[in-house]
């Protein structure tokens, strides 16, 4: 049952990402991220890793997704919207996959540890680990993430900031 529920999950996850890529708007790319956000999270679940499902949903799920339509926002890319709904099937589409994964969800958070699973180390993804190897292996690669992305903030904001001078000149 283990393997049908990361088959599923697996496949929500290559959906929402290959539909991120391809939606022509902005905000449906971002929509279609949350849901590879959060299949990522189940799979955290299925390989017996609470702390990292947490931090999946709240971090990334939670904190990224928000920055990345605040950015979307300012940038007023959702003002090139085009209101009529070309694909008819999204929309059950998106609710189908919606039912499936929170079902999913569900079925794993009520039915506890598999009895045949057998995790050999219990510590792989505790919190101590993660902030090991986080802080001293992938000390650099962690330091130069936080400056792409501060970087990226502060071009979005001057880029904002010019192009809205820019039109009150002329």
């Amino acid at each position: 049952m283990e393997l049908i529920i990361f088959l599923i999950t697996a496949a929500v996850a290559v959906a929402g990402a290959v539909a991120m890529l391809l939606s022509l708007n902005a905000i449906h790319s971002a929509i279609f991220l949350l849901i590879n956000f959060v299949a990522i999270s189940v799979l955290y679940v299925l390989l017996y890793a609470p702390f990292l499902f947490a931090i999946q949903l709240i971090v990334y799920a939670g904190a990224i997704m928000v920055l990345f339509l605040f950015v979307v926002m300012l940038l007023g890319a959702e003002r090139a919207e085009d209101t009529r709904e070309r694909f008819v099937w999204q929309r059950p589409l998106g609710l189908t996959l919606s039912a499936i994964l929170l079902g999913l969800i569900g079925y794993i958070a009520l039915r506890g540890p598999a009895p045949e699973a057998r995790v050999t180390n219990h510590q792989f993804a505790a919190p101590e680990r993660i902030a090991e190897a986080l802080f001293t292996t992938y000390l650099l690669p962690f330091e130069i993430t936080a400056f792409l992305l501060l970087a990226a903030i502060v071009g979005v904001v001057v880029l904002h900031t010019s192009g809205s001078q820019a039109g009150k000149r002329e």
